[in-house]
């Protein structure tokens, strides 16, 4: 139920659907008895328009969650177990009706964990990711990823699959069930969680929640930093599109906290206790074993 309700509440509320909201009904009463309320939506949205779609608005709202985890350090014993990518870069729709990939602007999920598996040549490759469509039904996500993989290097015997989840918090609780039938989850595994930098704050906030220590891999960044703060776009469907995907984020935070799935409002990396024995990071909550 979370699922179809987040799914319907977001379309409403997104910023380029309420501001086209505001413009078409604001242009509807300008034709009525309503003439000054209409003039007014349609310049409030107008405006709102021109900043959210010209302005560095959506880089400021991004920022922040693409900066809060930096890529674990992978020279650090011991190596890894396996590495987890979320599902979100393909359009199966799109791919299944073309019989041929069809990646989003998220590729570097599934090309990072090509080029992470050839570095780590015994490390398995955790996929976790179903049909997410509501309208439109397509095949899952893990098929698309599966024949990507093994066509980029990858044997399939190295792939582990989970296809039924459709958000983040099915992602890490459905895999962490899949990877434990396995066995795969011994003590001192170390598992890296491959997503966009954006999602990894809510990622990772879901897989603590799920009882699944897992380090960062922040891939797909939008932003090359504070940089961009002061950037403006110059196309407005980019800059709205930024804004739209930065504020459905930090509503996923805020929504995902308030139902408990995630075990902070905004995650942050686990602090180092001084005195550990980091030879084993995943046995305890706060990522080292005590000495």
């Amino acid at each position: 139920m979370f699922f179809y309700i987040a799914k319907v509440l977001w379309f409403l509320l997104q910023p380029s659907t309420l501001i086209a909201l505001l413009i078409g009904y604001g242009s509807i009463l300008i034709w009525t008895g309503w003439a000054r309320w209409g003039r007014r939506f349609v310049t409030i949205g107008a405006i709102l328009l021109l900043v959210a779609g010209l302005s560095p608005l959506g880089n400021v709202l991004i920022l922040p969650l693409e900066d809060r985890f930096t890529r674990a350090d992978l020279d650090k014993p011991p190596a890894p177990a396996g590495f987890i990518v979320l599902g979100g870069a393909e359009d199966r729709l799109v791919g299944t009706a073309r019989n041929a990939p069809a990646l989003n602007e998220s590729a570097e999920r599934l090309v990072e964990a090509a080029m992470l598996a050839n570095r780590f040549p015994k490390a398995k490759i955790a996929f976790s990711g179903g049909d997410a469509g509501i309208l439109y039904e397509s095949d899952s996500e893990a098929k698309g990823a599966a024949a990507l993989l093994t066509e980029l290097g990858v044997s399939r015997d190295r792939l582990i699959l989970e296809s039924a989840a459709r958000d983040t918090y099915e992602n890490a609780v459905l895999l962490k069930k899949e990877l434990e039938a396995k066995g795969e989850l011994g003590a001192g595994s170390r598992w890296l969680l491959i997503t966009s930098a954006y999602h990894m704050p809510r990622s990772i906030g879901a897989f603590r929640q799920a009882g699944f220590n897992v380090e960062p891999w922040p891939v797909d960044y939008r932003t090359r930093g504070p940089a961009d703060l002061t950037r403006p776009f110059d196309k407005v469907s980019e800059g709205l599109r930024r804004v739209d995907v930065a504020a459905r984020e930090w509503a996923g935070l805020f929504a995902y906290w308030l139902t408990g799935r995630t075990d902070a409002l905004f995650p942050a990396p686990a602090k180092r206790n001084v005195g550990c024995d980091l030879a084993r990071p995943n046995d305890a909550p706060d990522g080292c074993r005590p000495n």
